[in-house]
């Protein structure tokens, strides 16, 4: 079973965030910029909250603002779910599917040590499964593969 420090370890812990009192469009900019769904919100260093596209496009319209003019708290979700390096791939699923979020904030001690996607998680499982497969077959067809 792998943890949430195991995926970390393949994918890397860098993590792009955005202050409370910057513009929409400025986290827009950013998360078009670096191709990415998802913005943690820190204040001095501490998370308080996450802005991501669904938040723009469920929130922004309502305020009938242009998005220079609406700060990221105004629409980021404060409330956010997070897990800690030592959760197992399968309790992050479970969350995100239970919780309804595509992206999960990794805290210790209450730093953020970096995030995971639902897009990890699947990948994370597919990778097992292929493992899985290949060990059978190997042992059905009495291979131990290269040499």
């Amino acid at each position: 079973m792998t943890t949430v420090k195991e995926l970390l370890e393949g994918k890397g812990y860098q993590v792009a965030n955005i202050e409370p009192d910057k513009s929409v469009y400025e986290a827009m900019h950013l998360m078009a910029a670096k191709n990415i769904g998802a913005l943690l919100v820190l204040h001095q260093g501490k998370l308080v909250g996450i802005f991501t596209e669904r938040d723009y496009s469920r929130k922004a319209y309502s305020l009938d603002r242009l998005a220079k003019d609406i700060q990221v708290k105004e629409l980021m979700t404060a409330q956010v779910a997070y897990v800690s390096p030592d959760y197992s791939t399968e309790d992050c699923m479970a969350l995100v599917t239970k919780t309804r979020v595509r992206h999960l904030p990794v805290l210790e001690d209450g730093k953020v040590m970096g995030i995971i996607s639902i897009g990890d998680l699947v990948k994370d499982a597919i990778s097992g499964r292929e493992f899985i497969i290949d060990q059978l077959e190997r042992y059905i067809y009495g291979t131990r593969g290269p040499e």
